[in-house]
């Protein structure tokens, strides 16, 4: 389960992703790159050019709307075959059941709670 923490700053509640999905989603690709660099490296170059395809059709104030949104259709195209040569359990979103929602969202709100304790109290003098 993502423990919630606050930042170091303790202005704003963390949610540590970078361990739980961004790292083993990164180690994934880079085991289907050793893999196959050829193939995997063709569908990085064509999911790079669709992204910014899409992101100049987003901001081209002449670009119709159904021009952007076939851009984002290929887009998400590439991202799907690139997310084919993940493993399965590298897709799936994290998924709670209600008791461990219930004390996710508990610590969330506790380190909320928290910090607006901590930005209400005056200043000592």
């Amino acid at each position: 389960m993502i423990r919630p923490t606050l930042t170091a700053d303790g202005t704003a509640v963390r949610l540590p992703i970078r361990d739980f999905i961004t790292a083993p989603l990164l180690d994934a690709l880079a085991v289907a790159y050793a893999e196959d660099p050829e193939q995997l490296g063709r569908l990085l170059t064509q999911h790079a050019a669709r992204v910014i395809a899409l992101d100049l059709a987003a901001v081209d104030t002449d670009a119709a709307e159904y021009e952007r949104a076939i851009r984002a259709a290929e887009a998400d195209g590439t991202r799907d075959a690139l997310l084919e040569e993940l493993p399965i359990e590298q897709q799936l979103d994290p998924q709670y059941g209600p008791d461990a929602a219930i004390a996710l969202a508990a610590r969330i709100t506790q380190h909320a709670a928290h910090i607006r304790h901590m930005s209400t109290k005056e200043p000592r003098k």
